[in-house]
C-alpha cells in the first residue's frame, strides 16, 4: 500500500474518509470543495478542531492536485492510501479508522456536498451530547427535497419495491414504504433519537465508538454496510438524526447501476439477514 500524507497524520480534531472507485471528477471536486468551506466554518468557531482527509484509492482516482491544493488552503490535511486495489467500500474506510485518533471521524461519499454550517453544527450537537455516538444528518437530493434515508429494519418486500420497482408501480406500497423510511417521524424541523439505520453517504462519529465496533464489517463489499454499522452502534451509543445538518447526496439506488450492482446488492442483502434475522413480510 502506498501512503501519501500531508503533514501530521493524527490530531484531536475530525478526520474524514472517502472511498473513490473511478470517481465523477465534477462531484468529488464538489465534494471537497463543499468540505473545504465546512472546515472553514467549523475553523472559525472552533480553532481547536482541525481536518484531516483520508482519501483512498480503490482505483481509477483522477489527478488531485487543484483539489488537494484547495484543501491545504482551507487548513485540512490529506493522506491518500493506494496501492490496496478495488477492496470494498467498507474495508476502504476502514484503513482510515485504523489510523486515525481524532476526537470525530466522518464516513464520507464522493458524491456529497456538505452545507458550510453543517460540520460546525454537527460538532457542536456532539459536544452538548456526549451520549451520542453517531450523528445522521437532513440529506436532500438534487432538487432540494428530503430524502428519507433513516430506515426502519427492513423486510424483504421492502428492499425490493424501494429499490427495483419503478414508481408508478410502488404505488399500492406507499404505506409499507413509509413505514420504513419514517417518514412521519423524519422532517427538516425535529431532530431524532435512535432511528435504527442511518445512510452511510454521511455518519459522523465519535471516533472511540467507532473504534469500539471496530469500524465496518469486512464481509461486506458494497451495500448494507451501513446497515450493519447502525445497528450495531446501537450497541454502544445512542444515534441522532439531526436536521440542523443538511448535505446534498447526489447518489442513485443499486438497481439504476447495471447488473453488477444487483448481484452485489443481493449478495450482500444475504449476508445481512442471515447475521441479524431473516425478515419477510
Amino acid at each position: 500500500m502506498t501512503v501519501s500524507a500531508v503533514s501530521s497524520m493524527d490530531h484531536g480534531g475530525v478526520s474524514v474518509s472517502v472511498v473513490v472507485f473511478h470517481p465523477d471528477r465534477q462531484l468529488l471536486g464538489r465534494t471537497f470543495a463543499s468540505l473545504a468551506a465546512a472546515g472553514t466554518a467549523l475553523e472559525r468557531v472552533r480553532p481547536g478542531m482541525p481536518i484531516h482527509l483520508y482519501l483512498i484509492d480503490n482505483g481509477g482516482m483522477p489527478d488531485m492536485t487543484s483539489m488537494r491544493a484547495s484543501l491545504s488552503q482551507a487548513g485540512i490535511e490529506c493522506t491518500t492510501l493506494s496501492g490496496h486495489g478495488n477492496i470494498g467500500y467498507g474495508r476502504g474506510h476502514n484503513l482510515a479508522i485504523e489510523r486515525t485518533s481524532s476526537r470525530y471521524h466522518l464516513v464520507l461519499n464522493p458524491d456529497v456536498d456538505i452545507e458550510p454550517s453543517a460540520l460546525l453544527e454537527a460538532v457542536e450537537f456532539l459536544e452538548a451530547h456526549p451520549e451520542v455516538g453517531l450523528l445522521t444528518p437532513a440529506i436532500v437530493d438534487d432538487s432540494g427535497q428530503l430524502q428519507y434515508l433513516c430506515r426502519q429494519y427492513p423486510t424483504l418486500i421492502d428492499l425490493f419495491v424501494r429499490g427495483f420497482l419503478p414508481r408508478a408501480a410502488r404505488r399500492p406500497f406507499e404505506s409499507r414504504l413509509a413505514r420504513y423510511e419514517m417518514r412521519a417521524q423524519i422532517n427538516e424541523r425535529d431532530t431524532l433519537w435512535d432511528p435504527p439505520i442511518v445512510s452511510g453517504c454521511f455518519m459522523l462519529f465519535r471516533t472511540k465508538v467507532l473504534k469500539k465496533l471496530a469500524g465496518f464489517d469486512a464481509r461486506y463489499f458494497l451495500y448494507f454496510e451501513d446497515y450493519d454499522l447502525s445497528l450495531r452502534a446501537h450497541d454502544v451509543a445512542h444515534v441522532v438524526y439531526t436536521p440542523a445538518v443538511r448535505v446534498l447526496h447526489h447518489g442513485g439506488g443499486a438497481s439504476r447501476k447495471g447488473w453488477a450492482h444487483i448481484r452485489m446488492f443481493v449478495a450482500s442483502a444475504y449476508k445481512f439477514y442471515n447475521r441479524f434475522g431473516w425478515k419477510w413480510l
